[in-house]
């Protein structure tokens, strides 16, 4: 569920390196995370009171990110945590009984099945064929407008179009597939279960 990446033209300095995260820094990078998606539609009707976004959000970037990316050297951080992206290599899935065990400790029937239900209709977008997935991408609030998230975007694709590979999102409105759709990705459909808010599930080919 990416969101928060912001715009503009960033000057690459120093400053804004991106690197990848290591597991020392993985409190900063959920943090970070945590913070880009506190206004997303999606996450905020799936976790809609302050404190429970930030108490399942945290676990929830750790369950997508820790094994999944980190240990793969696929997620990323720009500058000193202005942002973060987790991008999950084809084949690679996170934990999904980690991630349903998070929502269960914190979110209370009937909104945690369609939670569940939510998740199981964004599974079936997923591409047949071989894909880079990109789960979550956010740039902190104080950080956005810089263009950040946009450079985070193209340290990601271009990894696919060395490689010749597919690229998958879902965007979680339609103002942010407006930056993923200048990235090369288009709309392959609407996700909208019960309650929520629509997303987009968006694909891109290599260029």
């Amino acid at each position: 569920m990416p969101g928060g990446g912001g715009d503009g033209t960033a000057i690459m300095t120093i400053q804004n390196e991106i690197r990848p995260a290591l597991r020392r820094g993985a409190d900063g990078f959920a943090a970070t995370l945590t913070l880009a998606l506190s206004a997303d539609p999606v996450v905020r009707w799936a976790m809609p009171d302050a404190n429970q976004h930030m108490s399942t959000l945290m676990p929830l970037v750790d369950a997508f990110g820790d094994d999944a990316a980190m240990e793969r050297g696929t997620a990323y951080i720009i500058g000193d945590f202005k942002g973060a992206i987790i991008w999950l290599a084809p084949g690679v899935h996170p934990d999904d009984d980690a991630l349903g065990e998070i929502f269960a400790r914190n979110v209370d029937e009937p909104h945690l099945s369609e939670i569940y239900a939510l998740f199981e209709t964004m599974a079936d977008y997923h591409p047949s064929e071989p894909h880079w997935y990109l789960p979550l991408i956010g740039v902190d609030p104080a950080s956005q407008r810089q263009g950040l998230g946009s450079a985070l975007l193209d340290r990601a694709v271009a990894g696919c179009d060395r490689i010749r590979t597919l690229a998958y999102l879902e965007a979680t409105s339609p103002a942010s597939a407006a930056p993923y759709r200048r990235h090369g990705f288009d709309v392959i459909g609407e996700i909208a279960v019960a309650s929520s808010p629509p997303m987009f599930p968006m694909v891109r080919t290599p260029r």
